[in-house]
């Protein structure tokens, strides 16, 4: 009898599938010129679009890493690469100068897995329950970092050294702990307060990273 049950439940359900029309469109180019949604960018017409709408080629120069850290991303999610608006992918290149550094930072609405094509990287995350996994990286290695953690990429050699992120979503997001706390106007008394860093470590820093407060 319940062998029965389980047949004609799937019976009806794969029927009920068969019903439903599909909505599946091949892409979204975004239409930069609209309001982001949290679904991401409205469409831009199919009309308007060509070969040139689906290519992107900013990953070819070098990021200016002279700055505090050393290093820069460059940046193909879908408000410079707007046709992967909508597809579930993105790309990022690191340029690491030597002794660069990018600092602890998540990405909330994506998972990354790293690819370096030049030079040695140390490179780690840490899980949600504080157990550090970090490694050195040589060219053609890869490292995953789920999303949503604390992570983080160090220059380990003696040249720059580049890596290419790609990334489950066309908006992972970004934030730098470092540049949220010491590059804002946060009150100096929070920080220390939340942190437990003395005042004067406090103001040190963000003298060196642009904050105030």
């Amino acid at each position: 009898m319940a062998a029965s049950m389980v047949s004609l439940l799937v019976i009806v359900l794969l029927g009920t599938f068969a019903l439903e029309p599909t909505f599946a469109q091949d892409f979204c180019v975004a239409d930069l010129s609209s309001e982001l949604t949290p679904s991401g960018y409205p469409c831009k017409p199919a009309s308007s679009l060509n070969s040139d709408s689906f290519v992107f080629t900013g990953l070819e120069t070098a990021g200016n890493v002279s700055n505090n850290i050393g290093a820069a991303v460059t940046p193909a999610f879908s408000a410079q690469f707007p046709a992967v608006n909508g597809l579930g992918v993105s790309i990022a290149r690191l340029d690491i100068a030597p002794n660069g550094v990018i600092p602890l930072h998540i990405h909330p609405g994506g998972n990354e897995i790293l690819l370096v094509v030049k030079g040695v990287i140390n490179a780690g995350f840490i899980s949600s329950s504080n157990v550090v996994y970090s490694k050195t990286l040589n060219v053609g290695d890869l490292m995953v970092f789920p999303q949503g953690l604390l992570h983080y990429q160090i220059n380990a050699g003696e040249s720059t050294a580049i890596a290419f992120a790609s990334f489950s979503s066309p908006i992972p997001g970004l934030q730098i702990v470092a540049l949220s706390l010491f590059a804002s106007n946060l009150p100096s008394a929070v920080i220390e307060k939340t942190t437990f860093l003395a005042d004067s470590e406090v103001k040190r820093l963000k003298a060196f990273l642009g904050g105030s407060g």
